[in-house]
């Protein structure tokens, strides 16, 4: 999602790996362009080449700010600089470490004692500041504020004689969200934490491997998806991989998975058009718009008005047409319109306006079809609510069109704690439900609407599958953190 989703959490990046492919920077290229939505602030590839004159594998790296685009602008980025049959790729997003720090950009790589090695992440590790204060104290010298850096640290001061032992080792001190790319001289690597917080998912393109954070990476390249990594799973791909057609499977430790996925890949991060989780993300969306028409049904003043429902472009697409779908079915009669358009050019390089014109973000971004929305009861659908900044201005924006009524309806609970597995949250008190202490009403005055309704959890989790007994994270709604978090990381947020 664009930096000029305004009032949105924002998820942490994307990562895309390929091996056995002789253009596996250009599939590369491919698989982040389709995965732009997860990070837009930098993007970087590493590909793996045998050199025959030294008898060596030479990492390759070409990484930058900006949109995967603009990164790799120059075709000769791709099909010089970035040779090799192996490589792994990140688009970025910034939860820890600094958004303007270059050095920040993965993937990192590091040539250590046991060969070269690079790594991409998906994800925010709980203990991070604990560890690298451990290291610190040690003696290590980091080169970046990225939690991702410990890994590699961890990987490299490992006593274990065996590459893939001195990974399980690293992987097993790690507490939190990480979906994780490793790159090898001889292998691509895939991990995924105990509970499977972010999506990470396999697939074939011919006889070559691709590893991608969303499945709409494989269809770009026309790879075919296989399955996901699973929770506490480590998947090796090498050249034995190619030869059997099947990768190798590892446990991370003897800890058992403890499934808990993020619930916002369904109701906003993902792409419809994705499979997460081993699921249908538009299917999902549509089930949420559907629960919340049977549970928050918007009943105007006078039974004979015009009702039409709008979406808030793009995300609630889908949910939208879900929603009118569950109201016609049991008894209402509502309209699907379009009544808010979005502008979809509006890149990293716009210009945040001064305080007194703040209101002009909003409009910048959408404009509102007032014939549609003139003299209706209008219900508006969107996904989530963060500050509450960014929905009041467009609830403004739609009343100056003239309705006669404004009603919001989210296809998600109110958003009461901040998340520390891999999505950016402002602190509570900046959340607007926290603010209003979880009062619906009070939300719904603050916002300027005739009423507001929410997705209960229970509804939530009855909208997503569930049917292999999985369970979902909604620490962010209801506050019960499945995986502790850092002492000191908490301190900072309740400081801020």
């Amino acid at each position: 999602m664009s930096t000029t989703d305004l009032d949105k959490p924002r998820c942490h990046c994307a990562v895309f790996g390929v091996f056995g492919n002789p253009h596996a920077a250009q599939l590369t290229y491919y698989g982040l362009l389709a995965q732009q939505h997860r990070g837009q602030e930098g993007s970087g590839i590493v590909t793996a080449q045998f050199d025959p004159v030294a008898q060596k594998q030479r990492f390759h790296v070409h990484k930058d700010f900006g949109l995967v685009n603009d990164v790799y602008r120059d075709d000769r980025i791709l099909s010089e600089t970035l040779v090799g049959s192996m490589a792994i790729g990140h688009n970025r997003y910034s939860t820890a470490g600094s958004a303007n720090n270059k050095t920040n950009i993965q993937p990192f790589t590091v040539l250590y004692k046991g060969g070269n090695i690079g790594i991409a992440h998906n994800g925010n590790l709980t203990n991070f500041k604990k560890i690298r204060q451990e290291l610190q104290d040690e003696g290590t010298i980091f080169q970046t504020t990225c939690d991702t850096e410990i890994v590699l640290h961890l990987i490299a001061r490992s006593r274990k004689t065996n590459q893939i032992e001195q990974i399980r080792e690293a992987l097993s001190r790690l507490q939190g969200a990480f979906s994780f790319v490793l790159l090898t001289d001889t292998a691509l690597i895939a991990a995924r934490d105990h509970h499977g917080f972010r999506p990470l998912a396999i697939g074939k393109k011919g006889n070559a491997f691709v590893v991608a954070s969303e499945t709409v990476a494989f269809d770009i390249i026309d790879a075919e998806y296989v399955r996901d990594v699973q929770p506490g799973e480590i998947v090796v791909i090498d050249q034995s991989s190619i030869d059997r057609g099947a990768v190798t499977s590892l446990r991370i430790d003897d800890r058992p998975a403890t499934p808990h996925y993020c619930i916002f890949e369904y109701i906003y991060f993902s792409r419809p058009d994705s499979q997460i989780f081993g699921h249908s993300v538009d299917k999902v969306r549509r089930k949420l718009g559907k629960n919340l028409a049977k549970s928050r049904p918007v009943h105007p003043r006078a039974p004979n008005d015009k009702v039409i429902v709008i979406n808030v472009p793009d995300s609630s697409n889908t949910a939208t047409m879900g929603y009118v779908q569950a109201t016609n079915k049991f008894g209402g009669n509502v309209k699907l319109e379009i009544g808010l358009i979005r502008s979809h050019y509006i890149g990293r390089t716009f210009i945040q306006p001064r305080q007194d014109v703040r209101e002009n973000k909003v409009k910048t971004k959408f404009n509102v079809v007032k014939g549609v929305v003139k003299d209706k009861v209008v219900v508006i659908v969107d996904d989530s609510i963060v500050r509450g900044t960014t929905s009041k201005q467009l609830v403004q924006l739609i009343r100056q069109a003239g309705p006669k009524e404004v009603h919001f309806r989210i296809t998600s609970p109110p958003i009461m704690y901040p998340c520390h597995y891999g999505m950016d949250f402002p602190t509570p008190k900046e959340l607007i439900a926290n603010q209003c202490g979880g009062d619906i009403e009070k939300i719904g005055k603050e916002l300027g609407v005739d009423s507001i309704g929410y997705l209960s959890i229970d509804d939530l989790l009855d909208s997503a599958p569930q049917e292999n007994g999985e369970r979902y994270c909604t620490a962010c709604f209801s506050g019960a953190y499945p995986v502790p978090i850092d002492a000191a990381q908490t301190k900072d947020e309740n400081e801020a």
